[in-house]
């Protein structure tokens, strides 16, 4: 065996990687002038310090779970799914055509039924590219990369032309009715006595994040459908001797991954906004490439990963509001995170795996 146990795999490649990018942000803050120990330590304090910093962590953080695991459920089918930004985009219209035309009376009907919307419109934009994959070969990077483009002008006719209201001038539909707003944090620990802050937007789409979580480990690992979509993965040729068709695999599992992409939608429309705005994705889309790379395509992996950039997110603003650290440097550190832990994960994986096999030559 010339691999490296599970364990290093899962937590001490994406560990090394993580130290790297930080020793390469601390250089780069030290070059324009800049302490990077009291940038760390306003990050953090900004961050996780308190329960507004946390609901803010969390808020990003729910963004990029949905997102890291439409990536996660792709990759298991060895398919890229670039298209996570625009299936979010329809998720969105899902949502705001449930939340306005559907008479709902509880948030919780409510919910339910967006997301329903979420899913279908996302799996329904994620379909196209699947059955051009399945049934004619075209390349599934380059075609949901392609509908990333055309969802954005979709929804822009849609919201300038049909769904913002009359007189209005910014391009987004009217505030959704008052019985499908989301309970926030605050709402829902507050009746057990915790004190979480108002003002920050962490909402119940989190819990919703939590159990996609769940359910992709059981699918993934615990049904006939996930143990498919992983051998598919690691051999079409052997998935097709096994009797599995590639055509079937490939379109369910884009259509999951797509659907799950939608779901981002519930936390950023239907939770914060409360209304469609044109630019509600803003990047999660593609974060949740680096989330899955660096959660190893696990739910668990996924989740710690989604909260780590929920952390840079909301850190990095606080460095851009209390510091002279430009916005487009704390850009440049997510990148770099991004890099070490995705382009650059052999870097550390190979001397890694020539460690490991080394040591097992001489205790053999």
């Amino acid at each position: 065996m010339d691999r490296m146990p599970p364990w290093a795999d899962a937590l001490l490649v994406p560990l090394i990687s993580l130290v790297l990018a930080a020793i390469l942000s601390a250089l780069v803050i030290i070059g324009i002038g800049e302490d990077p120990v009291a940038a760390v330590t306003l990050m953090v304090k900004g961050a996780l310090g308190s329960t507004y910093g946390w609901g803010y962590t969390l808020y990003y953080a729910t963004n990029f779970i949905f997102t890291g695991l439409a990536v996660a459920v792709a990759f298991h089918a060895r398919m890229f799914n670039i298209g996570g930004e625009g299936q979010a985009m329809l998720g969105g219209l899902g949502v705001a055509l449930v939340c306005l035309y559907l008479p709902l009376p509880h948030w919780t009907l409510a919910l339910v039924a967006a997301t329903l919307g979420a899913a279908i419109f996302g799996a329904a934009w994620a379909c196209v590219p699947a059955v051009l994959q399945a049934r004619r070969g075209s390349h599934i990077v380059i075609t949901t990369i392609m509908f990333n483009f055309i969802a954005a002008a979709l929804l822009n006719y849609m919201l300038v032309n049909l769904l913002r209201p009359k007189g209005a001038m910014d391009p987004a539909t009217a505030k959704f009715p008052a019985a499908t707003n989301l309970p926030t944090l605050h709402d829902m620990l507050t009746p057990i006595g915790l004190n979480f802050s108002k003002a920050a937007p962490a909402n119940v789409t989190l819990v919703i994040a939590l159990l996609a979580c769940l359910a992709v480990w059981l699918l993934i690992w615990r049904t006939r459908l996930g143990y498919e979509i992983r051998a598919f993965g690691h051999s079409e040729t052997a998935a097709r001797y096994a009797g599995i068709s590639p055509t079937r695999i490939t379109v369910v599992a884009m259509l999951i991954s797509g659907g799950l992409a939608g779901l981002m939608a519930l936390n950023t429309t239907m939770g914060e906004a409360e209304r469609l705005v044109l630019n509600s994705v803003e990047g999660a889309g593609f974060i949740g490439i680096a989330v899955a790379l660096m959660g190893r395509s696990h739910p668990l992996g996924v989740l710690m990963a989604a909260v780590l950039f929920g952390f840079l997110y909301q850190g990095g603003a606080e460095l851009a509001l209390w510091t002279n650290i430009p916005r487009e440097l704390i850009v440049v550190i997510q990148a770099l995170v991004i890099l070490f832990t995705g382009a650059l994960d052999n870097m550390v994986r190979m001397p890694l795996e020539r460690l490991f096999l080394s040591r097992r030559r001489k205790e053999g």
